[in-house]
């Protein structure tokens, strides 16, 4: 049995992206993480119980990414996941991980509109926050067709940008940070509340493996994608660590998860943290809530651009409707996934809650990681051959590790929240069901 996906087209992805790009775009899908969604999970977990579930995940991204960047180098493919996963499994396992990246990259691109739709209408209140996030989709989809290489250059710039909103806040905060503040109520769920905040760490991280799927368009990627992908987690790491503890350490985990007098969470852990030690007239205040908008566009423009081409790539084998494998003539982009990718998002905004289209993002994410480190074992005992520019340290640890972890992590996520898994469920049920009864031509994947 052959289960290569097949290479044949009579059209290609532009190759223009170098490694300072991939950074950008590696950093750019996850950053938004930093400044919103995390400090739900102090309110599960609290600052002890956030802090082991975010060092648990940070553990996970480190053993996850470098064996997943032995994939991507050895597989420089536009489907990521689901190109390993066909190659090392075959077809059945390999549409069940590409849905599963069909489903994070699809889905978390609506919550990350729906905070810039609230965030602006903050100031231009008499525009819906709907009609902010369906404008959000219509305007990046848009540069996403334009191409590439401007997605990438816009994606770098404003990643740089947020980049430096962090930085301003942690020098604004670090200076009133105080430990007993730090580590006051520390674990107000017992240690279950460890477990039901792994979503919210692994938000921190979540869509970083999407550098994975620009292979195509890289320029020599066996290269690029290490230096990107290495400096994206390595980055992302740093600037995590220093927003927990600086955004905390403040007030406690209380005064960033709820404004004053509210018991309602906020979606605004930053500004909450500078109205205590600047004050909300202060300047900065002001500079580093404005800069944090760049922050939530950074994410959702890079994973509208990771899922265009995941979208694509099941086009063109044939795992979905054959139409959105296809390439625009003059831009060279996979235009019609990422308008198809752009109308459920739009749905998804209609029909869903940010925090329920975060997990079931999450539910993806973790399947996908599962599948993918599993990929990696199988195919260094299938195909020992294969050239393997950048081979994973510590192997076979760290596949095992991020395997064992994500796993561990799935089963929390489903034990907090059994109706989303039944959601996500069915949706890989469903799907699979119209791809063993309707996918009729076998022979070019077996």
């Amino acid at each position: 049995m052959n289960n290569h996906v097949p290479t044949s087209n009579s059209t290609e992805l532009k190759k223009t992206l170098s490694p300072i790009m991939l950074w950008g775009l590696g950093v750019g899908y996850v950053i938004s993480g930093m400044y919103f969604g995390w400090n739900l999970g102090l309110e599960k977990g609290g600052t002890l119980g956030l802090g082991v579930a975010t060092i648990f995940i940070i553990i996970m991204y480190l053993t996850f990414t470098f064996s997943y960047t032995e994939l991507a180098c050895s597989i420089p493919k536009a489907g990521g996941a689901f190109d390993y996963a066909v190659r090392a499994l075959g077809k059945k396992w390999g549409f069940i991980g590409g849905m599963a990246q069909n489903v994070e990259f699809i889905f978390a691109p609506p919550a990350i509109a729906f905070a810039i739709g609230a965030y602006l209408n903050i100031f231009i209140p008499s525009v819906p926050i709907l009609v902010i996030a369906i404008t959000a989709y219509l305007i990046f989809t848009g540069i996403n067709i334009y191409g590439v290489e401007a997605a990438a250059s816009f994606e770098l710039l404003i990643t740089i940008l947020a980049i430096i909103g962090l930085l301003l806040f942690a020098a604004a905060t670090l200076p009133s940070f105080e430990f007993s503040n730090f580590a006051s109520n520390p674990l107000p769920n017992g240690w279950k509340g460890a477990f039901a905040a792994l979503p919210f760490a692994i938000w921190f991280f979540l869509a970083i493996e999407g550098v994975a799927n620009l292979a195509e368009e890289t320029v020599n990627p066996q290269r690029n994608i290490l230096i990107g992908f290495g400096s994206a987690i390595v980055t992302l790491v740093i600037l995590c660590i220093i927003t927990f503890f600086s955004s905390i350490g403040v007030a406690g985990w209380e005064s960033v998860v709820f404004p004053p007098g509210s018991d309602v969470a906020s979606d605004s852990p930053l500004p909450l943290a500078l109205s205590y030690s600047v004050g909300e007239a202060s300047v900065l205040y002001k500079v580093v809530s404005f800069i944090g908008l760049f922050g939530l566009v950074a994410s959702f423009h890079g994973i509208i651009l990771a899922s265009g081409r995941s979208t694509y790539e099941f086009g063109k084998v044939g795992f979905a409707p054959r139409f959105l494998g296809s390439i625009h003539p003059k831009f060279k982009t996979p235009h019609k996934a990422l308008l198809v990718n752009m109308l459920i998002g739009i749905v998804a905004l209609f029909t869903g809650r940010t925090v329920e289209i975060i997990t079931i993002a999450c539910f993806g994410a973790l399947t996908l990681y599962m599948i993918s480190m599993v990929s990696l074992l199988v195919l260094r005992k299938k195909e020992p051959g294969l050239q393997r520019p950048f081979k994973v340290p510590f192997y076979p640890l760290s596949p095992i590790v991020a395997l064992i972890f994500a796993s561990i992590a799935f089963i929390a996520i489903t034990i907090y929240n059994p109706w989303l898994a039944i959601i996500y469920f069915a949706i890989l049920g469903l799907t699979f069901l119209w791809f063993s009864f309707i996918y009729v031509d076998p022979n070019e994947i077996d």
